[in-house]
């Protein structure tokens, strides 16, 4: 990557940026790309490490867009800002064509929702560009609450990475998302938040997303996604105590100020 990141010493945030008119939390507030540039240097500099930018909406019934549609969103933003820092760019797609279009622009990372086994060509565009990448777990709706989420997860983190791994992609670049709100239940989600310290097990660094998600808005209640930062406070802390490296979150400051406390408690020399 532009930047080697050291593991264990402390938790990296990444701040999430849609570009998309429809995404759950905060879709339509930064279609315009001055305001989305300004969004980039603030949480840059609020201490977020990666920027996830993100051009089509993952959220339940969202509408598919076509490749050409997600490019447009994304690459000229990707030119624009690539110039101006020095931060890391995650591209949030699963179509390797706007993968290899982001990467060609400067992006750093490819975050696939499909864990790479979606799109055929995924790992080799990745591979080509010795990208990083974020490889998340996913499922089909129906498979939800099927079995135990843990050994679902572990089967498709190996098919993932074998997948990566055989077309090229350095094994110390892939990091993986356990992908709460994704083909699980309620239930699941918070068992999977409850033993996040198995993932450890497969020797790669973890990036946790519950930001703002359904999950905390069931259980606490809250209508508004902008309403659910303090739980999504208490997964953060969670999640850096589990020994989880990376957290993807929509409210940089506030989860910055969490994961110093919780770095100078658990990782403190």
């Amino acid at each position: 990557m532009r930047r080697p990141l050291a593991l264990g010493q402390q938790t990296y945030l990444a701040g999430i940026l849609n570009l998309t008119p429809d995404s759950f939390s905060d879709g339509g507030d930064f279609v315009d790309l001055d305001l989305a540039i300004q969004h980039f240097h603030r949480m840059v500099k609020e201490g977020a490490t990666i920027i996830d930018v993100g051009g089509e909406s993952t959220r339940p019934g969202h509408v598919p867009i076509s490749v050409p549609e997600e490019i447009a969103r994304v690459v000229p933003f990707i030119e624009t800002i690539r110039s101006q820092t020095d931060a890391l760019i995650s591209i949030d797609t699963s179509k390797s064509e706007v993968a290899d279009a982001a990467l060609d622009a400067g992006a750093d990372i490819v975050n696939d929702v499909w864990g790479a086994q979606c799109d055929p060509q995924m790992a080799e565009v990745i591979a080509r560009h010795d990208a990083a990448c974020v490889l998340m777990h996913n499922r089909p709706a129906e498979e939800a609450g099927v079995g135990d989420v843990m050994d679902a997860m572990r089967a498709f983190f190996d098919q993932s990475i074998a997948l990566v791994l055989a077309a090229g992609v350095r094994q110390d670049v892939i990091m993986l998302d356990p992908g709460l709100g994704f083909g699980k239940s309620y239930e699941e989600n918070w068992e999977v938040m409850r033993r996040l310290p198995e993932l450890s097990d497969l020797g790669y660094p973890i990036l946790l997303g519950a930001s703002r998600k359904s999950m905390i808005a069931k259980l606490l209640e809250l209508a508004d996604p902008k309403e659910r930062l303090s739980g999504s406070l208490g997964t953060t802390a969670l999640a850096i105590q589990a020994g989880v490296d990376f957290i993807r979150v929509h409210d940089v400051r506030e989860h910055y100020e969490c994961a110093q406390v919780m770095d100078h408690c658990l990782r403190y020399e």
